[in-house]
């Protein structure tokens, strides 16, 4: 403790006696001296808090994340690893597919409105059409989203259904007919979530930007209501 205590001081006694000593150096080129010698000194004694201050980015919501990217896991290393285990299709086509649809509903309805804040779903509407319907958290909230929690989003998204295509074509290779059909439902269901959720993007900028036209509008409005009144 003594000798730490030394090493902290030394600085200062000599900066003193330095200062007192010379003629040579002003009061400011002294003061100066001394804020050099206190900033060392502070660097070099509470490095590691400063250090440790520094942190990076994490993700705001792992168990989210990590039922996002479980499902998908789990149904791609099923069906790889079924033709060692499991000899029945009819097994390997109903959990393969039974996972993807947990996959499916976890990212539509869970997943998505949590790590990227949107939502979507589809409607029939009385003449029989089908319309898309998407929701989306305000600008400000998805501007604050976490970005390590949308990249995974989204890449897992991609990555899943170009792991599906892979297997499709070796499957068509190999002329297995019957685990295309499994590979195709697996596929739809994947792409389903990518158009979903790509055309809800689009329509959170389209409403952005209708929102900025509209605020712009009004204030020029009123600006120039403003300005003729006073004339």
């Amino acid at each position: 403790m003594a000798s730490s205590r030394k090493n902290v001081l030394v600085p200062y006694t000599a900066l003193r006696c330095r200062v007192q000593s010379s003629s040579a150096f002003g009061f400011s080129k002294a003061r100066g001296l001394i804020l050099q010698s206190l900033e060392f000194q502070y660097i070099s004694l509470s490095g590691n808090t400063f250090r440790s201050q520094v942190v990076e980015e994490n993700y705001a919501n792992p168990k989210t994340c990590f039922f996002h990217v479980l499902f998908k896991s789990a149904a791609l290393a099923f069906y790889i690893l079924s033709a060692l285990f499991v000899s029945n299709f009819v097994i390997i086509f109903v959990i393969t597919v039974f996972l993807s649809a947990l996959d499916f509903w976890v990212v539509k309805n869970v997943s998505g409105r949590i790590l990227v804040g949107l939502r979507w779903w589809n409607e029939i509407n009385d003449q029989g059409e089908s319309v898309w319907k998407f929701e989306s958290l305000d600008q400000e909230s998805l501007a604050r989203m976490n970005k390590k929690d949308s990249w995974l989003f989204w890449w897992t998204l991609y990555l899943t259904a170009v792991a599906w295509v892979f297997l499709g074509i070796f499957s068509l290779i190999r002329f297995q007919a019957d685990y295309v059909l499994a590979i195709g439902v697996c596929l739809s269901l994947s792409i389903a979530n990518i158009v979903g959720f790509t055309k809800c993007r689009k329509d959170a900028k389209k409403q952005l930007q209708a929102f900025a036209s509209k605020t712009i509008a009004s204030r020029v409005s009123s600006t120039l209501q403003s300005a003729f009144s006073i004339v």
